[in-house]
């Protein structure tokens, strides 16, 4: 028996050199831009924003153009995010919904994930991960079951609610379950910029845990208006409008801080142990046309169902298991984050998600996933659905409405809607639109 049980661990060990996995359950850092847009940094085809750490992310590892945001807004796509489920499906389907609790923004209908909602951050917990989250939550409000804390994470340091996070000077934000005050914002002072906390709190929390598997989930709240920032850096003799000038020096700052969690990978010789995700949490808020061009090729921005509001600069770097200096066009998206973080940990992941493990993809492998369909839907301005399967994207824009359909191969940018040519393809995501969802009590199709 005992000869038995060596045979199984060398023949796994084996396997998993051959799959170019490591046995060791690597650290993984998920970086999260708030509004920044698919063209913005260097890598993507910027050309004014200073984004070098960004970019040397993307050289050492490898670039997707074609990752999608879990929602063309926060809210809904943070929890497709966390619960690899989509739109159709995840409990938070927008910024407000119908039932809820009374934020601390002031607003009434935040919704709340639940108990029975399971996280990210509760598998990689089971599987023995310390868990960390700095940044904006948006999924749960004060004393309900949808805080970080209560939904697997360890340590907890930001903004509950995404109106407050608006602001970058606050008098208050959360540490775990209790408000830590800023007094050096009090009487409108502004000494204290909340972005420079949350780095502060990820550099802490990776040096805490270097010598044991964590997961550090990072949702920046910047480049998100309101634009304020200590200094605008580089940018401050620009000849370009304020809020642009705020806009760059915003992402730059965010790119410096992201370049001290890489260095301190390095010097905690953890680098090789540790996965690196970096993305935007949804399309651009403004598209600076003429200047940043913040959606690049693609139409619209946020709030679109729109390529420029759904698609996501997503980066993924690991030295020595994610190849370096590639572009992928591989299809997919947040609700895969999940499947993939449980394959990552050797975790059986939760059943009925909508997302896969694109774990072979990310080390180069060859991975069969395009027949498969992405689905959205939004509410702000009425009920809008949106699928994506192969090359081709639908678009409902409300409610009985047609869908127009686009060939992403062709036209990338959206600009010639063919769906009276392709009726068999028309047909074929009809079938699927009947069957992508389920309905929610808090976002009724009206």
């Amino acid at each position: 028996m005992a000869i038995l049980r060596l045979l199984i661990v060398v023949v796994f060990y084996e396997l998993s050199l051959i799959q170019g996995i490591s046995t060791e359950k690597p650290n993984i850092i998920f970086i999260m831009a708030d509004d920044m847009g698919y063209g913005d940094a260097g890598c993507f085809g910027g050309k004014l924003i200073k984004t070098p750490n960004i970019d040397q992310i993307a050289t050492e590892g490898m670039r997707f153009t074609q990752c999608y945001a879990g929602s063309t807004v926060c809210a809904p796509s943070r929890s497709v995010l966390m619960t690899g489920l989509h739109t159709g499906h995840t409990r938070i389907r927008g910024n407000f919904g119908k039932g809820g609790v009374k934020g601390l923004g002031g607003g009434v209908g935040r919704v709340p994930l639940r108990k029975n909602d399971i996280t990210v951050a509760e598998v990689l917990k089971s599987a023995g991960y310390t868990t960390g989250i700095t940044g904006k939550w948006g999924l749960g409000e004060p004393s309900t079951l949808g805080t970080p804390n209560q939904k697997g994470f360890d340590e907890w340091f930001g903004y509950l609610n995404q109106r407050r996070a608006h602001s970058f000077f606050p008098t208050f934000i959360w540490l775990n379950e209790g408000r830590f005050d800023l007094p050096g914002n009090t009487n409108d002072k502004k000494q204290q910029y909340t972005h420079d906390l949350f780095t502060g709190f990820a550099l802490s929390f990776i040096r805490k845990n270097k010598t044991k598997p964590f997961f550090l989930y990072l949702p920046y709240t910047v480049p998100h208006s309101r634009f304020e920032i200590p200094d605008l850096g580089s940018y401050v003799d620009k000849d370009w409008p304020h809020k642009a000038k705020v806009y760059a020096a915003m992402i730059t700052r965010m790119d410096d801080h992201i370049g001290h969690i890489m260095s301190l990978l390095k010097e905690l010789t953890i680098d090789e142990k540790t996965i690196v995700f970096f993305c935007s949490d949804n399309g651009a808020a403004n598209r600076y046309e003429g200047l940043f061009d913040s959606s690049g090729p693609l139409r619209g921005h946020k709030r679109d169902m729109y390529e420029g509001g759904l698609r996501t600069p997503m980066i993924v770097r690991w030295p020595k298991r994610v190849p370096a200096n590639q572009t992928s066009d591989a299809v997919w998206s947040f609700t895969d984050f999940l499947p993939t973080a449980a394959d990552l940990a050797n975790m059986n992941k939760p059943e009925m998600l909508d997302g896969i493990s694109i774990l072979q993809t990310l080390i180069g492998k060859t991975q069969i996933t395009e027949n498969r369909f992405l689905y959205w839907e939004f509410f702000e301005g009425g009920f809008q659905q949106a699928a994506r399967w192969k090359n081709w994207k639908v678009i409902r824009r409300k409610k009985g409405g047609t869908l127009e359909l686009y060939n992403l191969d062709e036209d990338i940018g959206e600009k010639r809607d063919i769906s009276d040519q392709e009726p068999n393809v028309i047909a074929k995501f009809e079938a699927y639109l009947k069957t992508a969802r389920t309905e929610s009590e808090d976002w009724p199709i009206n």
